[in-house]
């Protein structure tokens, strides 16, 4: 297989030929990828695009990584029916700062060129803004499919919104792309990049766009607003739980695209999900680790049981202790508002038993086992 068909497998499209041309110049390519830290978590939706960097960096290319801490601040409105409300800046900063050691554990740092895009747009001046702008018509930008449908459902479209595309257009003159990944709802922003790069002189980028990953309810793509993600710096057995929910028919399709070189699923599809699920947990830790995370499930979701180990998580005592606060201390909870409602909804356990209270006394929830969900637990002790 040569070297161009190696890195269009699972590509969704490229441009015939346009790769072999770039490869036939023997010299390093730049590989763009622009991720806007508009989360603080990476998941694996996300891998299919930095997986396929991976594979540019062992073919010898560099892989020029674009945080997009100035584009966060518009919002991305590809496949979007509103406006997205504008980040606060020490928000998206705060996202950022978890984004390199999430990608570390995919692509090599060596070969790895980090970038900001706020280190050209936040000293960008209105005469440079005008002249960018001018690059582009609003017929152009109008073009794009979910600006369309919008506009037929008589729904807004902010100025900032139509800004979005050409600010990621000159993440590519900045950097200078030879290549741009994105997933097809991106392709129209990868291909004003060629555009913005001819008028700035430059050559125009290979556009290549991929798939986008289902979720775990393998209908929805897979986004940590719907709630169907599995991130790739969860726990083992969090990881494991997740991909043990997928839907039978969505396994061939999570096989091809995320582990492209394993076997596909020709048994019995509970033993292949088990499978994925172990390849997808030793890849985002240690080897070994999903042999261990399956034998936890075995326990505490087969079973129905308690691990053998629980962590320990120690509660400053007082008269009455506010149960959301200890799911966020204590069991990695999200937010207060997130533990009131899985209390509400049955999800909380002491000792195996529903807790529907929010305030304890300190004696029920000392030396007790505190269980949120299936997969998470801690042995609670109240200190002075």
């Amino acid at each position: 297989m040569s070297a161009a068909a190696l890195l269009e497998r699972t590509v969704e499209e490229v441009p015939p030929g346009s790769l072999e041309r770039q490869l036939a110049s023997g010299r390093p390519l730049r590989v763009k990828l622009g991720v806007d830290p508009t989360a603080p978590d990476i998941h694996l939706g996300h891998t299919l695009a930095l997986r396929k960097l991976r594979e540019f960096q062992d073919a010898g290319h560099l892989a020029v990584l674009i945080i997009g801490d100035w584009t966060a601040r518009v919002g991305d409105p590809s496949g979007r029916s509103s406006t997205r409300p504008m980040l606060a800046a020490d928000e998206i900063e705060a996202n950022a700062a978890t984004y390199r050691a999430q990608v570390d554990r995919i692509l090599d740092p060596d070969r790895t060129e980090v970038r900001r895009n706020g280190e050209w747009f936040a000293g960008m001046g209105l005469e440079e803004l005008f002249r960018l702008s001018s690059r582009a018509t609003v017929n152009q930008l109008l073009r794009r499919n979910d600006f369309g449908e919008r506009i037929g459902r008589e729904e807004p479209i902010s100025v900032l919104e139509l800004l979005y595309p050409l600010m990621q257009a000159f993440d590519s003159v900045a950097v200078q792309a030879d290549i741009e990944l994105g997933g097809t709802d991106q392709l129209f922003n990868l291909m004003l990049g060629r555009e913005i790069q001819e008028a700035y002189g430059q050559s125009p980028q290979t556009a290549i766009t991929l798939p986008i990953l289902p979720g775990t309810d393998g209908v929805k793509r897979m986004s940590k607003s719907a709630g169907n993600y599995v991130g790739v710096s969860e726990p083992p057995e969090e990881q494991f739980g997740k991909v043990m929910r997928l839907p039978d028919d969505a396994l061939s399709e999570w096989y091809r695209l995320l582990e492209p070189d394993a076997p596909p699923p020709a048994g019995h599809l509970g033993d292949e999900k088990r499978r994925l699920a172990r390849l997808i947990v030793d890849r985002f830790h240690d080897v070994g680790s999903g042999e261990r995370a399956e034998e936890h499930f075995n326990r505490v979701i087969r079973d129905r049981s308690v691990p053998d180990e629980v962590p320990s998580a120690s509660v400053r005592g007082a008269d009455s202790i506010h149960l959301p606060e200890v799911l966020v201390s204590a069991l990695g909870v999200s937010s207060r508002s997130e533990a009131r409602r899985l209390i509400a909804q049955g999800g909380v356990s002491i000792d195996g038993d529903p807790v529907s209270e929010l305030d304890l006394t300190p004696d029920r929830l000392d030396g007790a086992v505190l269980r949120v969900g299936k997969r998470r637990f801690a042995r609670i002790e109240i200190v002075p």
